[in-house]
């Protein structure tokens, strides 16, 4: 069931990204006459849409690789690679989108980072990159050691979330100054709620709504990545598939003697009467050194009884 649900919440984040960004890109195409790269104000109009898409959407979906399911099991390196290479493309785009707005002032005669839309902006790209420099040196490279590791995690997953958040809080308010600047005029007051203001505060709810959501996966923790002794259960429920449950295993007591040492034997119980049932065996922690197993039920239906009645 949680698998089911992390799905549907990641359908819905994907159409709600992909919205975000198209939104964003119509805003600044119909109402403000499109793109270009040549320091004028068209060149302004890709400082939000590179913004939305590296420092909002390309960002959470980099933040959101280690809840996917399939990363639960196998080795962990693979998904390390791409985490940091996602978070890579975001930081790129965002760069890309902070020259472009700079050149724009620096064209313009406008000075730079004189509103708190800039400082929340520039604050989260700062904290990106410090973040991302952290985490390559200390997750992705083999030198640190699993305690230094551990120590840095909980910060990491802390920064993680809140450079999202400051994101989120740039891009409201930019869309918000944005408006103001744009309309001053007698004719579109922002006050007035012209359609331009009416699609540009959509995209923003757009964009909170798309934050929130990722945020609200990454702090579900049915949700997150299993530790090593939980591990490999989630591995046997992402075997056995939807609906079908492992037969519970229960630990040996430990005793003076255990049924593996040398003069015991350790009953090998069959079921009686059912043909072909897909019975697993797996090494017995008590008895890993003589070789015994355990026997482990992944049928769809409950576990036939093996106390020898049929």
């Amino acid at each position: 069931m949680a698998v089911r649900w992390f799905y549907l919440a990641v359908l819905a984040l994907c159409s709600l990204g992909l919205m975000c960004i198209l939104f964003t890109i119509y805003w600044m195409r119909y109402w403000h006459s499109g793109f270009a790269w040549d320091g004028t104000v068209l060149m302004f109009n890709c400082h939000p849409v590179l913004m939305v898409t590296g420092m909002v959407v390309l960002y959470s979906a980099a933040s959101l690789v280690y809840r996917l399911p399939q990363s639960w099991v196998g080795p962990k390196l693979p998904w390390k690679i791409g985490h940091a290479a996602m978070h890579l493309m975001a930081f790129i785009l965002t760069v890309l989108g902070l020259f472009a707005v700079f050149n724009f002032h620096n064209h313009s005669k406008i000075p730079h980072l004189y509103s708190l839309h800039s400082w929340l902006g520039i604050t989260a790209v700062f904290l990106f990159a410090c973040q991302w420099l952290l985490g390559f040196v200390v997750f992705l490279l083999p030198w640190a050691s699993l305690q230094l590791r551990s120590l840095l995690k909980p910060f990491h997953v802390f920064f993680g979330a809140s450079i999202l958040s400051l994101a989120i809080a740039s891009v409201v308010s930019g869309i918000n100054e944005k408006l103001f600047f744009s309309l001053k005029n007698g004719t579109s007051l922002y006050s007035n709620l012209p359609s331009e203001a009416v699609f540009a505060n959509s995209t923003g709810m757009l964009v909170v709504s798309f934050g929130l959501l990722v945020l609200y996966i990454l702090l579900a923790s049915s949700w997150k990545r299993p530790e090593l002794g939980m591990q490999a259960e989630r591995q046997l429920l992402l075997q056995l598939g939807p609906g079908r449950q492992p037969f519970p295993v229960t630990d040996m007591p430990v005793t003076d003697r255990q049924p593996c040492e040398p003069g015991n034997s350790l009953p090998r119980a069959v079921p009686r009467g059912v043909a072909g049932v897909p019975w697993t065996s797996f090494p017995s922690p008590a008895c890993a050194l003589a070789g015994s197993t355990l026997l482990s039920w992944q049928g769809p239906h409950p576990a036939p009884s093996l106390s020898g009645s049929a």
